[in-house]
């Protein structure tokens, strides 16, 4: 990796140069994504399959999410069990004023499920041909393979993950940064932002993610996700979220640690003529700031041996952009007092450890780098009680970074 390139130009400079040649929309500056964009329209009409799935999501607290994209609407199911020949339960997408689903995005939750244990699944859309008031017509059933999936002990000593951020519509580096966690357990990938350059329709997220990541690992391993502030942007943006259990700031425990996601939004002001108006993220990170308020007065936060925040533009060290001062702003006290011990970022394309800065940041800041060749990461994360260690790969498999955080 050419980091002599990297240290001779200011950040500023080197996100602009990242920009440089794409299209122009709005007056902002984008990147055409690397597969061809199509839409599922121009699928043959009288052919019903699954587009993409099944791929898994998960908060853990002994549930999963099972999620997958039919090519017309449909009436869905999951039939899963502790057996692969036995598949003796049955359970739909939720209902809404007594209504199941009916469409062709399905998110089908299993729950109350056993802490460790392994579950075989598989997934079945029934064709909805015609749609009557008082009469349904329905077409074939199609359904999938038997997978599994083992369901998390919430309670266990080890936890391991990886992160991956800034990939830029560039999904052969989805892949290709997994690869180099290869015969490594992991209970869960983490997508840290920008995925995409922008949202501009299913076919989109479909080819530059689900489709990667169904065929690497998320029919068995669940992902976790919180938007960067590429994803904000384009007219797919609003309905992006549909297509995942979840993309917002959250919080759960695994193990030894209580994680902590944010959801950081655009980093250029609401007034900007490139949203013409119809943004309000100072809003939404004023309404986090306060969720967030609350998350470090919880005992879980509290009572956990380790505290690791997780948020696409850093808390620090990301520029002077209005989105990325208003995060120092906003979350930075708060995590200060909460006693943060680690935190998990993107968005600035250059990789970087920060270590706790007496009078700013009392915590690590971790920024993954990418989203060309040479200057991909990988981040893997292993937590037990006693520590937190953090490697940093290249896309070459070369360690580049390592820091321990060490129980306070």
């Amino acid at each position: 990796m050419n980091e002599d390139l990297l240290k001779s130009k200011p950040l500023k400079e080197n996100r602009r140069n990242f920009l440089k040649g794409g299209l122009v929309l709005g007056g902002l500056a984008l990147l055409k994504p690397e597969s061809a964009i199509s839409s599922p329209l121009n699928e043959k009409a009288d052919e019903f399959k699954i587009l993409t799935g099944p791929y898994l999501q998960t908060n853990f607290g002994n549930g999963i999410s099972i999620l997958w994209i039919a090519s017309k609407d449909s009436s869905s199911w999951v039939e899963y069990g502790e057996s692969a020949d036995l598949l003796d339960r049955k359970a739909y997408g939720k209902s809404a004023l007594g209504l199941k689903p009916a469409d062709r995005l399905n998110c089908v939750k299993l729950e109350n499920l056993k802490p460790g244990k392994t579950y075989y699944y598989k997934i079945f859309s029934k064709e909805i041909k015609d749609f009557q008031p008082y009469k349904m017509t329905y077409g074939e059933t199609i359904s999938s393979a038997v997978e599994s999936f083992v369901n998390t002990d919430i309670s266990k000593e080890e936890v391991a993950f990886v992160m991956l951020n800034d990939i830029h519509d560039r999904p052969n580096s989805i892949c290709h940064l997994l690869d180099l966690n290869k015969g490594n357990a992991t209970d869960f990938v983490f997508f840290n932002g920008d995925i995409f350059d922008y949202q501009a329709d299913e076919q989109q997220i479909i080819t530059n993610m689900l489709q990667p990541c169904v065929d690497k690992f998320a029919k068995n391993t669940p992902f976790v996700y919180v938007r960067g502030n590429h994803e904000t942007r384009g007219k797919f943006a609003r309905e992006f979220p549909a297509y995942f259990d979840h993309v917002g700031n959250t919080s759960f425990t695994l193990g030894p640690v209580r994680f902590v996601i944010l959801d950081t939004g655009e980093d250029k002001e609401d007034s900007h003529p490139v949203y013409a108006g119809i943004v309000d993220f100072d809003q939404y990170r004023l309404e986090q700031a306060a969720w967030l308020e609350n998350e470090i007065n919880r005992k879980e936060f509290k009572n956990a041996a380790f505290r690791v925040v997780l948020m696409h533009i850093p808390p620090r060290y990301s520029g002077d952009a209005h989105g990325a001062v208003h995060c120092t702003e906003l979350f930075e006290p708060i995590m200060n007092r909460g006693k943060v011990d680690l935190v998990l970022s993107g968005h600035t394309h250059k990789y970087k450890v920060n270590p706790p800065a007496k009078g700013l940041n009392n915590y690590p800041i971790i920024i993954g780098g990418g989203p060309k060749d040479g200057f991909r990461t990988l981040t893997k994360i292993k937590a037990n009680k006693k520590q937190i260690q953090v490697s940093m790969l290249d896309d070459s498999g070369k360690q580049i970074e390592s820091y321990v955080c060490l129980k306070r």
